[in-house]
C-alpha cells in the first residue's frame, strides 16, 4: 500500500521537527494543532492545515499524534469527532505519544472493529533528536503494521524497533524513562560533587563524559545545567507524567522501583515550584 497522504497531530517542542521531516521527505502532510500559530511555519513549508481532528483524519492514509498527555490521546481519537469515527477503513494511527500502555491496547482493539489499524510508536531523544531525525522509535503493534508504517518512521528516527504487540512500545518507553529517572539524579550530583571540589565542571565532562559514566543524559544535559540553561527539550511536567504512569504500571506488576520514586518526588517538588515548563536538565537547581 502507498501511503502519500499523512496527517500530523501536535506540534509541540518534538512535533513540529517530526512533521517537518515528514514533509521534506515528499509525503502530502496535513497538520492540525489545538493552536494554530504553530503550523504556520509548515504551512508555509507546504503542509495544509485542517480545521480540526475530523478533517485530517477523513484525508489521510496515516494519522500520527504527538500530543501530552494520555487523556489528549483519548480526545483525538475517540468520540464523534475523533480519529476512529473519521479515519477511512484501512488506515493506519500512530500514536508517537508517551502514553499508558493499556490505552494503547485499548485503542488497537478499538481501531480493529472498525478496521483501523493502530500502532504506539513513543519516541526517545527529546527535542535534539527530532531536529536531527535521530530518534528512538518503539513499535508496539501487528508486523505488517510496522512494515507499512517504516518507511516514515526512518524521516524521523535512526533506532526503529518492532517491540512485539499493541501496547509493547509503551512499556519500552517506560522501561526508558525508568532508566533515564534515575540517571538524571546521578548526573546532577556529579556535577555539584565536581563543583563542590573545586573542579573546573566543563574540564571533568571531557573525562568522565568519554568513559564508563557516559550517557546520553551526561553528555547532552549536562552541559546545560553547568551553563545554566534551562530551555525545554522535554518538559518537567510531561516527565512528571511518565513517571507517574511508569510508577503506575510497575505497582500492577509488583515490582519495587525505589530509585524511579525517588526521581519522580524530586522532579513533582520542581513542577510544586513552577518548573514544569522547565526541561528536565534544570532539576540541577535542586543540587547546585
Amino acid at each position: 500500500m502507498t501511503d502519500k497522504n499523512i496527517g500530523f497531530i501536535g506540534l509541540g517542542v518534538m512535533g513540529q521537527s517530526m512533521a517537518e521531516h515528514i514533509l521534506a521527505a515528499g509525503f502530502n502532510v496535513r497538520v492540525f494543532n489545538r493552536t494554530k500559530q504553530k503550523a504556520s511555519a509548515l504551512v508555509e513549508k507546504g503542509a495544509v492545515w485542517c480545521d480540526s481532528v475530523a478533517d485530517l483524519a477523513a484525508a489521510s492514509d496515516v494519522i500520527i499524534t504527538m500530543v501530552g498527555y494520555p487523556a489528549d490521546v483519548e480526545e483525538v481519537f475517540i468520540g464523534p469527532a475523533g480519529i476512529l469515527e473519521n479515519a477511512p477503513a484501512g488506515a493506519l494511527v500512530i500514536d508517537m505519544t508517551t502514553s499508558e500502555p493499556a490505552l494503547a491496547e485499548k485503542l488497537w482493539e478499538d481501531g480493529r472493529h472498525k478496521h483501523i489499524r493502530v500502532l504506539d510508536a513513543p519516541v526517545s531523544g527529546g527535542d535534539i533528536g527530532a531536529r536531527n531525525a535521530t530518534l528512538s522509535i518503539m513499535v508496539g503493534g501487528a508486523p505488517d503494521d510496522f512494515h507499512r508504517a517504516l518507511p516514515i518512521f526512518k524521516t524521523m528516527g535512526t533506532h526503529i524497533v518492532h517491540q512485539g504487540k499493541a501496547g509493547n512500545g509503551q512499556h519500552t518507553k517506560m522501561a526508558n524513562q525508568i532508566a533515564i529517572a534515575s540517571t538524571m539524579i546521578s548526573v546532577c550530583e556529579s556535577i555539584s560533587y565536581a563543583k563542590r571540589a573545586g573542579l573546573d565542571p566543563e574540564t571533568v565532562l571531557e573525562s568522565i563524559g568519554q568513559g564508563a559514566a557516559a550517557s546520553w543524559s551526561l553528555n547532552n544535559l549536562g552541559p546545560k545545567m553547568i551553563q545554566g540553561d534551562d530551555a525545554p527539550g522535554f518538559f518537567i511536567q510531561h516527565f512528571v507524567k511518565d513517571m507517574g504512569i511508569a510508577l503506575s504500571a510497575a505497582e500492577a506488576m509488583g515490582m519495587k522501583t525505589p530509585g524511579l520514586g525517588l526521581a519522580y518526588t524530586l522532579y513533582k517538588q520542581m513542577e510544586n515550584q513552577g518548573a514544569g515548563l522547565k526541561g528536565t536538565q534544570a532539576l540541577f537547581h535542586l543540587f547546585a
